[in-house]
C-alpha cells in the first residue's frame, strides 16, 4: 500500500483527498519509481482545486514532475537503485503522476538524475525551473547576450520566474523582474533582480508597438502581459513564452515582429527529446547550488498538498512548493 492524492469527479464536482491504495492500482508502465519529492505547480492547482480542464480521465493522481530511486524495472536502460526525475509527458493529467509514494511509468519518460543532485534539490527546481533553463537555453540559441541589453522576466515571484532570475543573473544579464506584489521586492533582488516593475503597467491594452525597453524576456503569464512585453523588446531580440497565468489569448499586433524583426519562442517543456532534458538539467546541476535555489523553496508533506492547491491558485505563494510524499503530520486524516 502507498499513500497519493487522489482526484475524484462525481456530479462534475471535483474532490481531492490522500487515500492509500494498493501497488497494483497503479497504471501500465515499464518502471516502477519510490518517489521521494514531488511538487506543487500550476497545473497541478488547476487538477485539483478543478479551476481547469486538466485531468483527462478519472480517478488521477496529480503530480507533473517527481524524483526518486527505481525499484523495479523492465526497461534495459534503467536499474533498480537509479535516481531519476520525470517532467511532463501528461504525467498528473492522464497517466498517474508524482503526488504519491509509488508512480509506475515509462521508462522513456525518465532521465537520470545528475550524480550531484540530490532528489529534494531537483524537485525545488522542478518542472518550473526546468522550464526557466529551457526559456534560457532558446534565448541563447538565438545569439542573446548579456551585454545587448536587459532581460524582463514576468510573473517574477512564481516558480519559472524565481529560477529564471536566477539563471540570468549567474549569466551576466541585468534582470527586471516583473510582479504584482510589491512585497516581494527584496525576495527578486535577492534573486538577482536588478529592477523591479509593477505587473499593472504590462498586463493592461497597450500601444501594438511600444518604446524599446528589453533585449529579452521570459513571460509566464501570456494574454495582454505577453502582447506588451513583445511592443517592447528591441530590435532583433526574443521572447520566450512558456505560461498563461493571465490567459491563454495573445491581443497582439504584427508591428514588433514586422518592424523591429523580434522572435517569439514558445517553450514545450512537456514533451521535449531526452537530450535536451539531459542538457537542461546538466546545466541545472552545474549552475545553481543548494544555497541558490533554498530561497526559493517551501516545503510540505502529502497531507498538506490540498489546502496548499487552493493557496497557489490565489496567488498567495512564492516561489516553488515542494511535496516530501513521504511526510505526514501526526493525526492527519487518510481517507
Amino acid at each position: 500500500m502507498f499513500k497519493a492524492v487522489l482526484i475524484e469527479k462525481e456530479d462534475g464536482a471535483y474532490r481531492a483527498n490522500v487515500v492509500e491504495l494498493s501497488e497494483s492500482r497503479l497504471p501500465d508502465g515499464d518502471v516502477l519509481v519510490d518517489i521521494e519529492y514531488s511538487t506543487l505547480n500550476y497545473k497541478d492547482g488547476l487538477a485539483i482545486t478543478g479551476k481547469g480542464p486538466i485531468v483527462r480521465s478519472f480517478p488521477m493522481v496529480p503530480g507533473i514532475d517527481f524524483a526518486g530511486v527505481v525499484r523495479s524495472s523492465s526497461d534495459p536502460a534503467f536499474f533498480v537503485g537509479d535516481r531519476v526525475v520525470l517532467n511532463g509527458w501528461g504525467v498528473g493529467e492522464q497517466h498517474w503522476g508524482g503526488l504519491a509514494q509509488q508512480a509506475r511509468v515509462k521508462g522513456a519518460w525518465l532521465i537520470r538524475l545528475p550524480a550531484s543532485m540530490p532528489s529534494r534539490s531537483a524537485m525545488i527546481i522542478g518542472t518550473a525551473g526546468y522550464t526557466a533553463m529551457l526559456c534560457v537555453m532558446a534565448l541563447q540559441k538565438h545569439g542573446i547576450r548579456p551585454g545587448d541589453g536587459d532581460v524582463l522576466v514576468t510573473g517574477g515571484a512564481g516558480g519559472v520566474g524565481s529560477i529564471a532570475i536566477m539563471l540570468l543573473s549567474k549569466l551576466g544579464f541585468r534582470v527586471v523582474a516583473s510582479t504584482g506584489r510589491p512585497e516581494e521586492q527584496s525576495y527578486l533582488r535577492s534573486l538577482g533582480a536588478a529592477e523591479i516593475v509593477e505587473r499593472s503597467s504590462l498586463s493592461e491594452p497597450g500601444k501594438p508597438l511600444q518604446k524599446e525597453r528589453w533585449i529579452a524576456a521570459v513571460d509566464s503569464v501570456g494574454s495582454h502581459t505577453l502582447a506588451n512585453v513583445c511592443a517592447g523588446i528591441k530590435a532583433d531580440g526574443a521572447v520566450a513564452a512558456c505560461g498563461m497565468a493571465q490567459g491563454l489569448d495573445l491581443p497582439a499586433s504584427v508591428a514588433p515582429f514586422i518592424l523591429r524583426g523580434i522572435a517569439l519562442f514558445g517553450i514545450n517543456s512537456v514533451t521535449r527529446p531526452c537530450a535536451e532534458r539531459i542538457e537542461a538539467w546538466d546545466r541545472l546541476a552545474s549552475m545553481l547550488s543548494g544555497s541558490d535555489i533554498e530561497k526559493t523553496a517551501v516545503e510540505i508533506g502529502l497531507d498538506e498538498v490540498v489546502p496548499a492547491a487552493g493557496r497557489l491558485m490565489s496567488g498567495q505563494v512564492r516561489g516553488r512548493i515542494i511535496v516530501d510524499v513521504n511526510r505526514w503530520t501526526e493525526g492527519s486524516r487518510c481517507v
